[in-house]
């Protein structure tokens, strides 16, 4: 776990899985193996592994402690779902409450949980539960998702989304109903579906920020003359930092997401605030400064 602060706001970072996810370009396709190579001694082991050229993440919740309450931000992927897109998280079991537990919070005391996107790895820990069926995993929590989201991976709304490309879209498809029926269907009853945007106290609030979903946010904080943005998946890797036209291949619209990065990382830069992604991992949130036209990592954080 890391910690650090924004003003008056606490963070820790609740990792709960680490590790080698899939290649490089796999994660990063328009990316070129130069710029991996080029940069691998800031980019290993965090990010790079180069001896199998492969891409290291994270899977983690961001725990946010803001004027007496306990706000979490993504919660993963979750132990025991059917997750066929991937295969490396189907029917993950990892300790996570116990992290949780060990950083503090205990499932009633959560006042907020914040979903950046309705994707599998953002989403899992909204419920607990199994075969017998699945019940919100923070029994006080308003849960707050973009209602942008929530009508397109809704499964009465599936006929309107693209058509697959190829295998790996269509077991997306498939594997994005099994999420909305296991994470997101069960907690709509404390759920707080939002558009435009949505405060969420006085320190801290949403904003749209879509293309990697359509309903992709970030999270602003403010706090005395700290800030900091919790982007979600509008990064997830630091060489889209360095080109922020290089999109995942998890971005829904592509043209879209990529200048919604390049304007979240020119804020970014021009505010000084801290840039806090979903999946980086080792100090998991980095302050990045203009490079001409892109930009560069200026210090990690955490």
């Amino acid at each position: 776990m890391s910690d650090f602060t924004i003003g008056a706001v606490e963070v820790t970072k609740v990792p709960e899985w680490t590790g080698e996810i899939a290649p490089a370009r796999f994660i990063v396709p328009d990316s070129t193996p130069e710029i991996w190579r080029d940069n691998e001694s800031w980019l290993a082991p965090d990010h790079w592994h180069p001896e199998t050229d492969s891409y290291h993440g994270s899977v983690q919740t961001w725990v946010l402690r803001s004027e007496g309450r306990t706000v979490l931000v993504d919660t993963g992927v979750g132990n025991d779902r059917d997750r066929p897109q991937i295969p490396l998280f189907d029917h993950l079991d990892t300790d996570f409450p116990a992290r949780l537990a060990a950083a503090g919070v205990r499932p009633e005391d959560v006042d907020v949980v914040i979903n950046t996107h309705i994707h599998y790895d953002h989403v899992g820990w909204n419920t607990v539960g199994g075969e017998d069926g699945w019940e919100p995993a923070f029994p006080n929590a308003t849960y707050v998702i973009p209602a942008v989201d929530q009508r397109y991976f809704a499964p009465e709304n599936a006929h309107r989304r693209p058509a697959p490309r190829n295998d790996f879209d269509r077991l997306r498809r498939k594997g994005s109903l099994l999420v909305y029926a296991d994470s997101v269907a069960p907690v709509l009853g404390r759920a707080t579906l939002w558009e435009g945007g949505y405060r969420v106290d006085a320190n801290l609030t949403l904003e749209p920020a879509p293309g990697h979903t359509p309903g992709s946010s970030v999270l602003r904080v403010r706090s005395g003359g700290d800030r900091a943005v919790f982007v979600g998946d509008i990064l997830h890797s630091p060489v889209q930092i360095m080109e922020p036209s290089w999109n995942s291949c998890f971005c829904e619209d592509r043209e879209q997401a990529a200048a919604t990065r390049q304007r979240v990382l020119e804020q970014a830069a021009d505010e000084r605030e801290i840039v806090v992604p979903a999946h980086f991992a080792g100090a998991g949130a980095v302050e990045v400064k203009r490079d001409g036209s892109r930009f560069r990592v200026d210090r990690w954080v955490g």
